[in-house]
């Protein structure tokens, strides 16, 4: 069994257990070997933790000195990339293939007046559009199954209109075209289906579905049963379709893409290099001090400095943002297109990049021993959405609980990289408040947290959430300003309309629905309800079962507990003999008899005594 250096050593706990592709280097450099996995972690600990399997891993665990991970969004796009690298690079250890052939890909001939659709494992460079590539053959030609079902394209091999048959085909009797060879479709007519066809093609099903249904329904209505039960089948293959990876456009299929990812005073900027559609290359640059620095800024510094030396500059640049300047920037990367894509492949593209740039800056920040633990994406939105200065790893929420003004409890509960971490969970009862007042008691549930974390020197949260809006806000706003923690990051959530308020912004940030943050937030925020709810109805539980007990003079909380323990309940001590109650530790005949009586009585007893207040560290 082999030991990594020390270079992987340092990396292998902080890999992500996400689908990607590594590269082992060797003392030079040099790659020696490209694997792919559905887990990076999981795959490259599997390499050291028994004996090699082959002679040939052996011998490549022996020059391996150096690792490098690429995260790709799916397992499949995970295969296309190691089968680009492996041929990029050539490494020694890997499957050498003798041809250049690739996984398919669907070509659209759309520099012909009527374009076709075919299946090709090559490029050419003559104006088409590529789709792909498709690791499942089988998945593929279900997409062109689907696309000849609902579409008309022509399947000839004629060139039109130069080349003309004398009459349609049989695929015109049949439905499956509409005879453009020979009139019966104009060019507009038939251009116009194309661009639905490519719009499916690019993964935008929702039309391509609206119009199945509508046939299907149509055909019902016909009393046509058997076709519509082909459009039946044609809806249920478009669930089942592997979504196909970033159109290869040819003539431009050269760009590059720019992600960008910040925590602190740290960030970094990551760039994939993407020839003749292949994504063949990831490098970075960290970048430091940048607390006060905007994105814009990092950016452009990384483009005037590095990228503009870089003699491997693509014709095109795809960026996440706009940066501003964007006549300047070109003019000084001469030959360089700038782009912002906001929908389809480029975008993709772009997302795959800050994907990346997260991935290396979290390397980077645990190889520091900054953070304990991967941060998950979901922190790093709500960062961007909230306009936080570092990413929130740690957050805690506050939330009240009062029964009709009575029984007012707290509690908190902390997430740490978007988990709950129970063990720093807390509660309290709320002192010195008549009546309902959640703004009182939210700043004496924070204040008390707060005040008795710094006395004991504990990790303070990145982020504080409160259960409420503005006034909630304004309110702990309020307490941490009093006990001097400026530097801690706060929001409010709203229940109703699931806004979001933050300090010195007048209007909510309302996020959308499907949003991974607010999904985040909607979490803490119902574990905070659901453990404060939990502690209002035991200390309610407490204070009715076991008020009576209380009143009779010589019982105190602990002969309480012990009756409690032995019987049960309230009813259970009515049920029981005084010869049983005398057996009980601390307890005689005559005490007994004692409490059996008050417990009979129906003469009204003295007030109850106040139990001891739960302390404000109880752990759940």
């Amino acid at each position: 069994m082999y030991q990594p250096p020390p270079a992987i050593a340092a990396k292998m706990p902080h890999l992500p257990e996400s689908p990607g592709v590594y590269l082992f280097r060797d003392a030079a450099g040099t790659v020696v070997y490209v694997g792919k996995a559905k887990r990076l972690r999981s795959r490259l600990r599997s390499y050291y933790g028994a004996d090699p399997t082959s002679p040939k891993t052996e011998a490549m665990l022996r020059v391996a000195a150096d690792l490098e991970t690429i995260v790709v969004p799916s397992e499949s796009q995970a295969l296309v990339l190691e089968s680009n690298l492996i041929k990029e690079y050539r490494p020694r250890f890997n499957v050498q293939w003798r041809d250049d052939k690739t996984y398919p890909y669907v070509k659209v001939t759309v520099a012909e007046s009527f374009p076709r659709i075919e299946v090709t494992r090559r490029f050419e460079n003559d104006g088409s559009r590529y789709f792909g590539p498709f690791t499942d053959v089988g998945a593929m030609r279900r997409a062109l199954n689907v696309v000849r079902r609902v579409f008309t394209v022509r399947s000839c091999h004629y060139r039109l209109p130069e080349e003309a048959p004398e009459r349609p085909c049989l695929d015109y009797h049949i439905g499956r075209c509409r005879a453009p060879c020979v009139g019966l479709q104009s060019r507009d007519e038939y251009g116009a289906m194309i661009a639905e066809v490519m719009l499916f093609l690019e993964g935008r099903t929702d039309e391509v579905v609206r119009r199945i249904r509508e046939k299907m329904q149509a055909a019902a209505d016909n009393l046509d049963y058997e076709r519509a039960a082909e459009y039946r089948d044609a809806l249920r293959r478009l669930e089942q379709l592997e979504e196909p990876a970033p159109v290869v456009r040819l003539g431009g299929g050269d760009q590059d893409a720019i992600g960008l990812a910040r925590d602190g005073d740290d960030a970094c900027v990551a760039l994939l290099r993407v020839r003749g559609g292949r994504l063949v290359a990831r490098e970075h640059r960290f970048l430091e001090n940048v607390a006060d620095a905007d994105d814009a800024s990092m950016v452009n510094l990384f483009l005037a400095g590095h990228y503009r030396a870089d003699a491997d500059r693509a014709p095109e640049l795809l960026l996440p943002f706009d940066p501003g300047e964007m006549e300047t920037l070109e003019a000084l990367l001469s030959g360089t297109r700038i782009r912002v894509p906001q929908r389809g492949p480029g975008r993709d593209l772009v997302g795959l990049a800050v994907e990346n740039a997260r991935h290396l800056l979290e390397e980077f920040k645990l190889a520091a021993l900054e953070a304990e633990e991967r941060a998950t994406s979901p922190l790093y939105e709500l960062q961007r959405e909230l306009g936080l200065v570092k990413v929130p790893r740690s957050l805690v929420c506050f939330d009240v609980s009062t029964s009709q003004g009575r029984d007012t409890v707290a509690a908190c509960v902390w997430f740490e990289n978007g988990r709950p971490r129970r063990s720093e969970y807390r509660k309290f009862r709320i002192r010195g408040i008549e009546g309902v007042d959640d703004y009182a008691a939210m700043g004496e549930a924070i204040a008390r947290y707060f005040r008795r974390r710094v006395a004991e020197a504990k990790k303070l949260p990145d982020l504080v959430v409160v259960d409420g809006g503005k006034g909630q806000l304004s309110v702990a706003q309020g307490v941490l300003g009093n006990l001097e923690l400026i530097g801690i990051e706060l929001a409010s959530l709203a229940k109703r309309e699931e806004e979001v308020f933050v300090p010195g912004r007048a209007d909510p940030i309302r996020l959308p629905r499907r949003s991974s943050a607010l999904r985040l937030l909607q979490q803490l925020r119902d574990e905070a309800h659901r453990f404060a709810l939990a502690y209002n109805r035991r200390v309610r539980a407490t204070r009715t079962l076991t008020s009576q007990l209380l009143q009779i003079p010589g019982i105190g909380p602990k002969r309480r507990s012990l009756l409690l323990q032995a019987f049960g309940s309230l009813e259970g001590v009515r049920r029981a003999s005084a010869e049983e109650i005398a057996r009980l530790p601390g307890f005689s005949l005559a005490s007994g008899q004692r409490i059996l009586r008050a417990l009979a009585s129906d003469e009204d007893l003295p007030p109850a005594r106040q139990s001891g207040d739960e302390t404000a560290s109880a752990v759940s």
